[in-house]
């Protein structure tokens, strides 16, 4: 549960980092822009300021009785001194070209001078590669800044929820431990009863109604447990497990006059946790009972199809489901008078998916409403 609620925590936070990143994309991109005009711009000025200087020296170097020219020298910039012919006078050493590397260029005409240089020619070699560095730097501080501040929100804004919710879980656990024995008591004692009036209405109606709060009851503690107990699987009869199930909602149908049509093959063996199997079972079987039309006729079949595939399904004769993909949603009831809870069907899903069972629904008034399941054995 703890580790749920991280990842849950950890995926929103990361969603509005996100949509906030894409967000601030644009301006981003106009500021690194910006930025890069910037450099380039201060390039062009440095570059200027060395042919200015490289000017004064051919200047002084006119003014002076010397004999010698002393070039300002650097390692930043290239600097090539050309007669009016273009010839080279005076060349510093090349600078280095690497990949992704720009090249200015400045070309000055120079006034008549000793050197009788014509033309300077100034360049240096610029890279952007520290702008990038930079506004990734900046991008990826304020992205780690937003998704610690976000988490940290989220985080404390759900915790208040998240004691709720455990004080509720601890709460529906006592609340269920406690039902247990009542009930079991209710139900021996009414079993007692019916074998000394076996034809007493009103201690049929009652066994019935405790059977009914079992298969609530099964399944509120299934949902409880199911996060803190470990399922283990074994070997079943499933031929002989799904008969004993059956005869435990035999006396469900009386009330609506339903009949049981069986076709449950000998010796089908399963290797799957019990409880599993039960709430697959049961659910099926008491929704089929539930919204089962009077005097009508449920199939309960059990087979092997394959050679490594069996199949169960129970078909009943009620109204059509008009909802196949949301059927199997929590708390989702297609007929809200026929009552329930809406979760009978959803941990039959989860526990289709945990075991890799495949679940086939068909619903029509022509061939009834059908829920097969596939089993890999």
């Amino acid at each position: 549960m703890i580790e749920k609620s991280k990842n849950f925590i950890l995926k929103i936070s990361l969603f509005y980092t996100i949509l906030f990143f894409v967000f601030i994309a644009i301006p981003t991109y106009f500021y690194t822009n910006l930025e890069l005009q910037n450099y380039k711009n201060n390039q062009d000025r440095l570059l200027i300021e060395y042919a200015q200087k490289t000017q004064r020296a051919i200047y002084d170097f006119n003014n002076s009785k010397s004999d010698t020219f002393n070039f300002p020298k650097s390692f930043k910039f290239e600097a090539i001194l050309l007669t009016k012919h273009n010839k080279i006078i005076y060349k510093t050493k090349n600078l280095k070209v690497k990949q992704n590397i720009e090249k200015l260029t400045l070309r000055v005409e120079l006034s008549p001078n000793r050197l009788e240089a014509k033309y300077l020619i100034i360049s240096k070699n610029i890279s952007y590669k520290e702008i990038y560095l930079k506004i990734l730097i900046l991008a990826l501080s304020i992205t780690l800044f937003i998704f610690i501040s976000i988490y940290l929100i989220i985080k404390a804004s759900i915790e208040p929820y998240k004691k709720a919710n455990e004080y509720l879980d601890a709460f529906f656990n006592d609340a269920m431990h406690e039902l247990k024995t009542p009930l079991g008591v209710i139900q021996l004692n009414l079993e007692v009863l019916e074998e000394k009036q076996p034809e007493t209405k009103e201690i049929k109606r009652s066994m019935n109604a405790v059977k009914n709060l079992f298969l609530v009851y099964e399944d509120i503690e299934y949902l409880i447990k199911q996060k803190s107990v470990q399922y283990n699987k074994e070997k079943i009869d499933f031929s002989s497990f799904l008969s004993q199930r059956v005869d435990q909602f035999e006396s469900l149908t009386l009330t609506k006059n339903l009949k049981f049509d069986l076709n449950i093959q000998n010796n089908i063996q399963i290797n799957i946790n019990r409880t599993h199997l039960q709430r697959v079972i049961d659910n099926t079987i008491s929704n089929a009972i539930k919204y089962s039309f009077k005097d009508s006729i449920i199939t309960i079949k059990l087979e092997k199809i394959e050679e490594d595939k069996i199949s169960f399904s129970v078909n009943n004769f009620g109204e059509t489901i008009k909802n196949k993909k949301t059927i199997f949603n929590r708390y989702y009831k297609e007929n809200h008078i026929k009552g329930g809870f809406g979760i009978g069907l959803n941990i039959v899903k989860n526990i289709c998916e945990q075991n890799q069972i495949e679940i086939l629904l068909s619903s029509n008034e022509k061939e009834g409403t059908t829920f097969q399941y596939i089993f890999l054995i």
